[in-house]
């Protein structure tokens, strides 16, 4: 049986990365549709740009994230007006998370759309389909396992994301310590390693339903799309 703490930071763990996905995954979306989709100049530059998170080192971007959403930063100073603080909170962690795990989650999702055949949107544009009717009749739903697959990616990344973490929102107990954290913590106590091994087991645990729940609805997604 779980202790009360671990039930506290499998919750938050599971709370922060959920928030992540929830924020970075429209965003890939939106944006692997116009990167598979649209040709325009300065593409590639934009590519590298939106993929830069995964060589730069996370400490990096939560460097990046304190002086743009931190207390003296430009966003952070206009969030502050409508009494919204980023830094050192659960937000804070989500969005750092998000910001590890989007470039992730746009190449799977930007794979999805490009494996849509653009024919058959062009033959449902030539039957007078609007844009929209298009995307969410036809796009969406035959590109839906690869979408769901970004939001398992995504999950994951986030749920073990450490350093953006730990640097933007810190290792606060009961607000922005997951488990990762909590395993860095008790790695840091002497005799710590059987409640770090405790924590690390969880985690797998975690992963594992998360894909087995993957590919059940990968298995549904393609069911519904025919594919």
């Amino acid at each position: 049986m779980l202790t009360a703490t671990e039930w506290e930071v499998l919750a938050l763990s599971v709370s922060i990365a959920g928030r992540a996905v929830l924020f970075a995954l429209p965003l890939a979306l939106i944006t692997g549709w116009v990167m598979a989709r649209t040709r325009f100049p300065g593409r590639t530059l934009l590519d590298a740009v939106l993929h830069s998170s995964l060589f730069l080192p996370p400490v990096v971007v939560g460097l990046v994230l304190i002086l743009l959403f931190g207390n003296d930063g430009p966003i952070g100073e206009m969030l502050a007006r409508f009494g919204i603080r980023l830094i050192f909170t659960a937000n804070g962690a989500a969005l750092a998370a998000g910001v590890m795990a989007f470039p992730l989650m746009l190449r799977a999702c930007r794979q999805a759309i490009e494996a849509v055949d653009p024919r058959i949107e062009a033959v449902a544009d030539s039957l007078g389909a609007g844009f929209w009717d298009r995307t969410f009749s036809i796009t969406l739903p035959l590109a839906a396992p690869g979408l769901i697959a970004a939001a398992v990616i995504g999950f994951a990344a986030a749920l073990g994301e450490f350093g953006a973490v730990i640097t933007f929102a810190a290792n606060i107990p009961g607000e922005t310590q997951t488990l990762a954290l909590a395993i860095y913590a008790a790695l840091q106590q002497p005799g710590g390693e059987a409640v770090a091994l405790r924590l690390a087991g969880i985690s797998f645990g975690v992963a594992i339903v998360a894909l087995l729940s993957s590919e059940a609805l990968l298995a549904y997604g393609r069911r519904r799309s025919g594919q």
